[in-house]
């Protein structure tokens, strides 16, 4: 079975019209490229805020629905987005290429400070039970930043390692969606960046997963924080974005499902 995915690195600010342009003009060189699936960065469509204008985000929401449904593209789209129950979450939104809805996977490792109480997203963002999605019959997950990594100078919580348990849950390809700190400094372009690396090769192969990846490329006259592209169950880079600047990547994965 072979499921062509696709990311798009792409500019994320707190300017939702702005962004639902970024993202329709992925979705537009996702389908091009023939792609069954495109991921999007954390917080793409509202901005990665908990103060985004929830009417707008619903709005503008349809527009990249129904886009990607005219275009045949399922997503795993990134916003945050207030839920039917009156919470908020920093979300991937999962959607087939005819549209449907197939449900959300909530940022877990919300990024706090490490005191008593913890201060910073952990306070705004709810957190929904972990889960897998079936793309084109595939069983998929989704992770949201530091889901991934569970940097310890970004969240009090220990580290669930949560690719593994999807790949546990059956999963065979996890998408990551990533609006990662970037100020230019050595820092945040060697360390931090070799940082995310090296987890994404370990986490996939230890978990014998896809990787799909993407980070905001916002502002444009800086790397991103972490690499975009998709690694393989043996922790190798199959396609690799530039580190800096908009760009959409495509790759066919093919994978031997067991018989039910």
């Amino acid at each position: 079975m072979t499921i062509r995915v696709a990311g798009s690195q792409i500019p994320v600010t707190l300017d939702v019209p702005g962004n639902l342009a970024a993202i329709l003009r992925s979705i537009e060189a996702a389908a091009d490229g023939g792609a069954d699936i495109l991921l999007t960065p954390e917080g793409s469509l509202s901005g990665y805020t908990h103060t985004f204008d929830q009417a707008a985000v619903e709005h503008a929401l349809q527009e990249v629905r129904s886009f990607a449904r005219k275009r045949r593209l399922g997503l795993a789209l990134g916003t945050c987005f207030i839920e039917s129950d009156g919470r908020c979450y920093d979300q991937l939104r999962f959607y087939g290429p005819d549209g449907s809805y197939l449900g959300f996977h909530s940022k877990t490792l919300t990024c706090g400070t490490l005191g008593v109480p913890s201060r910073g997203e952990i306070e705004h963002f709810s957190v929904a039970p972990l889960r897998t999605f079936t793309i084109k019959g595939i069983p998929c997950g989704g992770l949201v930043c530091n889901d991934m990594w569970a940097n310890p100078g970004y969240t009090p919580m220990p580290d669930p390692h949560l690719s593994q348990k999807l790949s546990e849950a059956g999963a065979r390809i996890v998408f990551h969606s990533v609006n990662g700190d970037r100020d230019g400094s050595s820092w945040s372009t060697e360390s931090s960046w070799n940082y995310h690396q090296s987890n994404l090769e370990l986490r996939a192969r230890a978990g014998r997963l896809f990787i799909v990846t993407v980070d905001n490329c916002a502002p444009l006259d800086l790397p991103c924080a972490s690499p975009g592209g998709v690694v393989g169950p043996e922790g190798t880079w199959l396609v690799r974005a530039p580190r800096q600047g908009e760009h959409v990547f495509h790759l066919d994965i093919s994978l031997q499902l067991p018989v039910e």
